[in-house]
């Protein structure tokens, strides 16, 4: 006879104030946190919704609907006879960034995984580009350009623009990721093109460094284009306020300083 998954019992837990759909979300932070760390081992049971709305003293309709965000991003599962369990592979639930990046730390991360993923996406398309991709990336450039000139907002171009490196790169799944990066992330475009980022002078040199990623994936060198998207990812970082690994070092800087 096998014997029931175990059932996690944590320490209990303050109350959470605020609205109710920033308690479930607060909730689901918390437990998806748990199952992260291995508190909640895969094929345990959670507690029951009563024991939960007691643990966090919200209603047991918050604490439904945040058990439902868990299973919806694939970390639990519903077992008829057993409850809500975790899953038996929950990091392969679907990805998602932090919804509200406030710290230093945390924007890094993403500028991390962005600067991985976004100077080999240029380094390919330098290999890869047609005349179309060149003249897609070209487009959403002058939409930039033109903001810059009227103070306007250029997020949108600027989306498009990463968008274009990644479809140049010919593979659909990086065209995906980087999608999907630029939706969770063109946020944080919002303080380059806002009045305060054209008056600092943000907008004009995130549209130099654009430019130069352009130049260099147009004159189909790899490395300078990966060196460029490095280097914009590194200032477009410091920018928000983030600490940014050093961009990887411009080899003619490197062969002009022996």
């Amino acid at each position: 006879m096998t014997s029931a998954a175990p059932t996690f019992v944590p320490p209990a837990a303050a109350p959470l104030p605020g609205t109710p759909g920033r308690l479930s979300a607060d909730i689901g932070a918390a437990l998806e946190g748990r199952i992260r760390n291995g508190d909640y081992a895969p094929g345990a049971r959670l507690p029951t919704e009563m024991g939960l709305a007691e643990e966090f003293g919200v209603s047991r309709a918050v604490v439904r609907e945040a058990v439902a965000r868990l299973k919806a991003d694939g970390l639990v599962e519903s077992r008829q006879g057993s409850g809500m369990t975790v899953a038996q592979r929950p990091a392969s639930g679907s990805f998602k960034l932090p919804a509200e990046a406030r710290s230093a730390e945390s924007l890094s991360h993403i500028f991390e995984l962005r600067a991985l993923v976004e100077t080999g996406a240029a380094e390919l398309a330098a290999k890869r580009r047609s005349s179309a991709h060149l003249a897609t990336m070209y487009a959403a450039l002058q939409g930039m350009g033109e903001a810059v000139r009227m103070g306007a907002d250029g997020a949108e171009d600027d989306d498009a623009f990463h968008q274009a490196i990644a479809a140049a790169t010919g593979n659909p799944e990086i065209r995906r990721f980087i999608d999907f990066l630029s939706g969770q992330f063109s946020e944080s475009r919002r303080p380059t093109w806002d009045a305060q980022g054209h008056a600092s002078g943000r907008a004009r040199a995130a549209q130099a460094e654009h430019e130069r990623i352009y130049a260099a994936i147009a004159a189909g060198d790899s490395m300078a284009a990966r060196q460029a998207a490095s280097r914009h990812l590194y200032q477009a970082a410091s920018r928000v306020g983030a600490a940014p690994e050093p961009p990887i070092p411009d080899t003619n800087e490197e062969t002009n300083h022996g």
